[in-house]
């Protein structure tokens, strides 16, 4: 976890925009106003996971009252991979005494092997009093293959369904994560049992060990995940949900931490990798939902 100092605090909510270009391996270096028009001064140059503060500064654009300019920072993602790569990056903007303030991630799409793209975030709209000298924090930073990628929305995949995960829900060491699929294409899609997974540590490498089992009742009941699976045949439009059950108790042993895990929607389905955090603790198993069609949409 790395940080920088901004040159004003923020407050309230916080309307985010994000623009830039893409560059050659080596990347950008120095101060400069991009597209966005962030007047920045060099950052510190501190990196986390390929990703580097390289300035901060106060746009150009101005806030809602005449005169007034809004704090920003320029960032560079910098691909070590070789294929494209999906990014996802938290960031946190804390106060001079170090209060948070804000989390709001960022997705950077289909950064090229050995390209580096450079963006620009900005606060809209801070209030004047708000400047005070402000830190600009990298939180986590999580990436996939972009031929992977989920979608929630936009074109549809050439697999002519939409796969994604919801941010789940946590309680008293229990975790609980939606995956959704939509069938955005022109024909029936049909679904019969449990969704393939398999899970990707931090470095994407598949993580062995745990035990996957079907139907989410065999961690815990009254989720939403139980069995039996059912046959499903969806119309173009309609959608589907499934889920990732688990516990995060840690006893004897060494923790596991996935990130990511590789859904395939039925065997021979195209994969597609989403973040559901996956804190599994030493309780070594996951507890997976059948596909059951969704009707509330």
């Amino acid at each position: 976890m790395r940080s920088a100092t901004l040159p004003a605090a923020l407050a309230g909510l916080l309307l985010l925009t994000a623009c830039g270009t893409e560059q050659a391996g080596g990347g950008p270096s120095g101060p400069s106003a991009t597209a966005a028009g962030c007047a920045a001064r060099p950052g510190d140059g501190s990196t986390e996971d390929g990703v580097t503060i390289t300035g901060m500064g106060e746009s150009a654009a101005g806030g809602a009252m005449a005169g007034q300019t809004d704090p920003c920072a320029e960032y560079t993602v910098t691909s070590a991979e070789t294929e494209p790569f999906t990014y996802t990056i938290a960031f946190s903007f804390l106060t001079a005494s170090g209060q948070a303030m804000a989390t709001v991630k960022e997705t950077v799409p289909a950064v090229a092997p050995g390209k580096t793209v450079r963006r620009t975030i900005t606060a809209a709209d801070v209030p004047a009093d708000a400047a005070g000298g402000g830190r600009f924090q990298v939180l986590t930073v999580r990436s996939v293959p972009t031929a992977e990628a989920p979608s929630e929305s936009g074109p549809c995949p050439p697999s002519g369904v939409r796969v994604y995960a919801d941010d789940g829900d946590s309680a008293m060491g229990l975790r609980v994560v939606g995956l959704h699929l939509e069938n955005c294409g022109t024909a029936p899609y049909e679904l019969n049992g449990y969704p393939r997974i398999g899970l990707v540590d931090e470095e994407h490498a598949s993580v062995d060990g745990v035990e996957l089992l079907q139907g989410g009742e065999r961690i815990a009941g009254a989720t939403g995940m139980e069995g039996p699976a059912r046959p499903l045949v969806l119309a173009p439009g309609e959608r589907a949900y499934s889920g990732l059950v688990w516990r995060n108790t840690v006893e004897a042993g060494d923790p596991v931490n996935a990130p990511y895990a590789r859904v395939r929607a039925k065997p021979g389905a195209a994969p597609v990798m989403v973040t559901p955090e996956l804190d599994l603790g030493t309780t070594g198993k996951l507890g997976i939902g059948p596909w059951k069609k969704d009707g509330t949409r």
